[in-house]
């Protein structure tokens, strides 16, 4: 394990967050980054017990005082660490109903859960992340900036106006910051999730007519995280899109 290096990861929960944890956790320690603790704890444990190293903090992307909170205690308990790579999971707002019966306060979630969340997290990441480009020795990787996305990012459908929004807030904050960090040695990549994930919550959802692999597999979604993550400084990825075989686009 490269222990002078660590991973952070926000929005960690029973699908894509504790799968990309458990598969960074096999070669940084890891901090885990979610609103309450019972999304964290049983992935610190299970990373812990496995022999891997593993914190949770009760975090509010949201809120900037929290986020800075946050970074602080990871300090602590990584004083000598160099950050290798964050992944912004979090997100917000998420709401499908007629746009007439929206509120404005569903629009300032999804705008608090995504693009305010990602801005608060990576004013806190970024500069710890191009701390670790010229470092001796090296990080095994580029330090990295990882942020998922959705269907909603590229597509604002009937319905799902607010979620959209945020979502296409957060594309293109991804951009800026990739045209801004990248040069500087910091891959920033945005992944767009254009499915349903294979999680608790979406067991009995019928989709793509049932047919195998038809979700996506949260453990897939993490290896493509981990090969963004590992991708040489000469072809840097920024934008990445996955779905299952079967879905339409």
């Amino acid at each position: 394990m490269a222990s002078k290096f660590y991973a952070v990861i926000a929005g960690v929960g029973s699908g894509t967050g504790r799968s990309v944890a458990l598969k960074f956790a096999k070669t940084y320690p890891v901090a885990l980054l979610a609103r309450k603790p019972e999304s964290y704890n049983d992935i610190v444990a299970e990373i812990n017990q496995a022999g891997g190293r593993a914190i949770g903090i009760s975090t509010d992307t949201s809120d900037t005082k929290s986020v800075v909170s946050a970074f602080e205690a990871i300090k602590k308990e990584f004083p000598d660490g160099k950050l290798a790579a964050a992944i912004y999971n979090a997100s917000g707002g998420f709401s499908r109903k007629p746009f007439l019966e929206h509120t404005v306060e569903e629009l300032q979630q999804s705008l608090a859960g995504s693009p305010i969340g990602l801005f608060n997290f990576a004013q806190s990441t970024v500069p710890l992340l191009l701390s670790s480009v010229d470092v001796s020795p090296p990080p095994p990787y580029p330090p990295t900036l990882i942020i998922t996305g959705a269907t909603a990012s590229v597509r604002g459908s009937a319905r799902f106006g607010t979620f959209a929004a945020g979502k296409f807030a957060v594309r293109a904050l991804s951009q800026s910051l990739a045209r801004e960090f990248g040069p500087q040695g910091v891959h920033v990549a945005h992944v767009i999730v254009d499915g349903v994930i294979d999680i608790p919550r979406t067991k009995e959802w019928s989709v793509n007519d049932g047919k195998d692999d038809g979700k996506i597999d949260p453990d897939a979604i993490a290896e493509n995280y981990w090969y963004l993550h590992t991708q040489h400084r000469s072809s840097f990825t920024q934008e990445l899109d996955i779905r299952p075989y079967v879905e339409k686009f």
